[in-house]
């Protein structure tokens, strides 16, 4: 089940989409203005975005952004009433992967989600396979979660294997704490975030023999992989 941020500062009409999807069966969190919007994606974990413009707080060309700063490959489509050439031009250049003018049709429109997530997947597929990263000098086996250097072998736990396993994806790229925390914790209370910090401290003693590698902290943000 995909799962979609609605960005929408018309309840009326953000509820009649939310109700559309939810039908069919996809997983929906739907907003009203824009800091709203990325609270909600730095605390949750999302397969594509759908966002107005005209946006209470910050409006959806600034959310676009921002979202691109967190996660470089996340697709999103605008929905909105501004139809002029020059707001279209700005869209694509943000990085959408439609741009759709008011009023929709919610039929065409979740074909056109699914088009992009089904592209989405084929690509991340590509990039995955065979599911192994090279870091530095190791070599990390996602599926049999063995860390490999020189001769040796370290088999690590599950969520050792998980939490690597994003920071590879994002390499040289900031790993927002709280998408980790989701994705793997499904948490992002205290204990939570004590627990991850337990794990990154293991993955650094992992990787401490490799020249140049360092999982670096990002203060309140997040961490890096440095390769």
């Amino acid at each position: 089940m995909y799962k979609i941020l609605i960005v929408e500062d018309d309840p009326s009409f953000g509820y009649i989409l939310k109700e559309y999807l939810e039908l069919s069966q996809l997983e929906v969190v739907l907003v009203t203005d824009g800091e709203k919007a990325l609270r909600a994606f730095s605390r949750q974990s999302f397969d594509i975005c759908l966002l107005d413009i005209m946006l209470p707080k910050m409006d959806g060309f600034s959310l676009a952004s921002e979202i691109r700063n967190q996660d470089p490959d996340m697709p999103f489509i605008f929905l909105t009433a501004k139809s002029l050439k020059v707001d279209k031009l700005k869209g694509f250049r943000l990085g959408c992967d439609d741009y759709i003018v008011k009023p929709i049709d919610e039929e065409l429109l979740l074909a056109r989600i699914q088009a992009i997530m089904h592209r989405s997947q084929r690509q991340k597929g590509l990039e995955e396979d065979p599911e192994k990263f090279r870091i530095g000098s190791f070599q990390f086996d996602v599926d049999n979660q063995c860390l490999s250097f020189e001769d040796e072998k370290q088999f690590l736990t599950d969520k050792e294997a998980q939490l690597l396993t994003m920071l590879c994806r994002y390499k040289n790229r900031l790993l927002p704490r709280n998408r980790a925390l989701t994705q793997i914790w499904g948490n992002t209370d205290e204990f939570s975030r004590k627990s991850m910090d337990v794990f990154i401290f293991r993955l650094r003693k992992y990787l401490d023999k490799g020249e140049g590698i360092r999982i670096k902290n990002v203060h309140g943000k997040g961490f890096v992989l440095e390769d």
